[in-house]
């Protein structure tokens, strides 16, 4: 919540006021910035960015922090995708993650469920989820239980299918490919064929392969 005063504006984070966001409304929104927000906890965000500077924030630098998270993941060795989900409203980041199934040893726990269980308990209808790769069908069941508006995928290239599935159920579906996004799955797909087929099909599917 934000706490004002007559010398000052602060915030008041888990109960302790903290000093005016770092970044302001005439900050760069740079890559390097995007970087670290994907980087950092999403309850710590509003330290790095205020108000303004969120609004600011284009849906193509929102698929760009995802495509970072999934980067994150390579980097751990395990599947690049990530997700971001934020306040239609405020723009807020209010959830993000990306997938680890390798780093946790979790066969669900995809870039979107990452971001969905980030979020928590709130209002889906009232966001939207920006993902590297086009969900799967699970993911995509899970975005229409949980009464998402609108999801944006960031690379149909590597991977395609839920759209309509998706559009069918009412959820509003855009197409914002990042090319970064597309060469690092691409190349993950060619180096780790078996985890890429594992992480879509399970364990069953290697042993069928």
């Amino acid at each position: 919540m934000r706490v004002r005063s007559n010398h000052d504006q602060s915030l008041l984070i888990a109960g302790e006021r903290v000093m005016n966001p770092y970044c302001s409304e005439s900050t760069e929104v740079s890559d390097a910035l995007l970087r670290v927000i994907a980087h950092m906890p999403t309850l710590s965000l509003p330290v790095l960015l205020n108000d303004k500077l969120s609004q600011g924030i284009s849906d193509h630098q929102f698929m760009r922090i995802a495509v970072w998270l999934a980067q994150k993941s390579y980097d751990e060795g395990g599947c690049p995708i990530g997700a971001v989900i934020i306040d239609n409203e405020t723009r807020r980041i209010v959830g993000k993650g990306h997938n680890t199934l390798v780093q946790e040893n979790h066969p669900y726990n995809h870039g979107e469920t990452a971001a969905i269980r980030d979020a928590g308990r709130i209002d889906f209808s009232r966001t939207t989820l920006f993902t590297s790769l086009s969900p799967c069908e699970v993911c995509a069941s899970l975005l229409h239980m949980r009464g998402f508006s609108r999801v944006v995928a960031g690379d149909v290239t590597n991977a395609s299918g839920t759209e309509a599935l998706l559009s069918a159920k009412g959820v509003k579906v855009d197409v914002l490919e990042d090319t970064m996004g597309i060469a690092l799955y691409a190349r993950f797909r060619q180096e780790q064929p078996l985890l890429d087929l594992e992480d879509w099909r399970g364990v069953c599917a290697i042993h069928r392969h």
